[in-house]
C-alpha cells in the first residue's frame, strides 16, 4: 500500500504548484451478491423471418411445405426455420394450421427476434458507500493484508442491505454484459435469485491537495476495488468537508 500511496503522490504533484496537505487512508465495505438471471440474444428481424410470420398472419398453411413453395425457399431451411420459431413461441400449430402467437404477433410488429438464452449466473459487488453496484475487473485486484479503519462516512443501514431493485440488479448486469454481435445484442430480461454474502474492505487512499496558483483546496481519492480515481468519493467528501479544509490545513 505505502508502494502505491507514493506513486500517487508523485504523479499528484508533478505540477509544482500543487502542495499534498493531507495523506489518509481508509476502507470501504463490499458486499458479494451472487445473481441467477435470464438474458435474451436481441436482433434485428431478417427478411426470411419477417416473410414468413407475414405469410402466417395472412394466409393458412398446414406444412412447411407449402410455405416453401409460396417463398421459394429450401424445404429444409423452412423447416428448421419454423421449428425455431414454435420453440421459441412465436408461432404454434392447432388444428392442423400454423399461426402467430402474442409473443409472435409483437416482435413482427416491433422488427425484432428475441431468443431465450440459457440461465446464467455471476457475482456483482455492491458498495453501500456509492449505492451501486462497481463494475471491475477481477482479473487485476490486489489483496491487502493490513487494512485501515472504516470510512467515516459509511451508512450503516446501507451497509446491512442484502435486497436490491432489479432495476439496479439489470443495470448492473446489463453493463457487464455490453457484448454486440453483429445486429445482434446480448440483454438481462429478469432476474431469478439474487443472494447477499459476505462483505470486504476495500481499501482507499485520500489525498487533499493545495493548488497555490489559483489558491484553491481539493481532494482526490484513489479507490483501490475499482483500481481508478473515485470521482463519487470525491465529490462526497468535497460536499462534507471543503468548508473546513482552509482553516485546517492553511491556517
Amino acid at each position: 500500500m505505502s508502494k502505491l500511496q507514493q506513486r500517487l503522490m508523485r504523479e499528484l504533484q508533478q505540477n509544482r504548484n500543487i502542495k499534498i496537505v493531507k495523506t489518509a487512508e481508509w476502507c470501504i465495505p463490499i458486499r458479494t451478491v451472487e445473481v441467477m438471471y435470464e438474458p435474451v440474444r436481441r436482433s434485428t428481424m431478417d427478411v426470411l423471418m419477417t416473410m414468413l410470420l407475414i405469410s402466417i398472419q395472412e394466409a393458412d398453411f398446414e406444412s412447411t411445405l407449402e410455405l416453401s413453395e409460396l417463398l421459394l425457399v429450401d424445404p429444409l431451411f423452412i423447416e428448421d426455420l419454423v421449428s425455431l420459431m414454435v420453440r421459441v413461441n412465436l408461432m404454434k400449430k392447432e388444428d392442423n394450421y400454423y399461426s402467430l402467437t402474442e409473443k409472435g404477433q409483437l416482435q413482427l410488429e416491433q422488427g425484432i427476434f428475441e431468443e431465450e438464452l440459457e440461465i446464467e449466473k455471476t457475482t456483482l459487488y455492491f458498495s453501500p458507500c456509492h449505492q451501486s453496484f462497481l463494475t471491475i475487473d477481477a482479473d487485476n485486484r490486489e489483496e491487502y493484508d493490513d487494512l485501515p479503519e472504516l470510512y467515516r462516512y459509511i451508512d450503516k443501514k446501507a451497509e446491512q442491505q442484502e435486497q436490491f431493485e432489479e432495476s439496479l440488479v439489470i443495470a448492473a448486469l446489463q453493463e457487464e454484459n455490453e457484448e454486440e454481435v453483429g445486429n445482434s445484442q446480448k440483454v438481462i430480461t429478469k432476474i431469478v435469485q439474487t443472494e447477499a454474502q459476505q462483505i470486504n474492505d476495500s481499501p482507499c487512499l485520500e489525498f487533499v491537495l493545495y493548488d497555490k496558483e489559483q489558491d484553491i483546496l481539493f481532494v482526490r481519492v484513489w479507490n483501490t476495488f475499482l483500481n481508478r480515481w473515485d470521482h463519487y468519493l470525491e465529490q462526497q467528501l468535497t460536499d462534507k468537508e471543503q468548508l473546513t479544509w482552509r482553516e485546517q490545513y492553511l491556517s
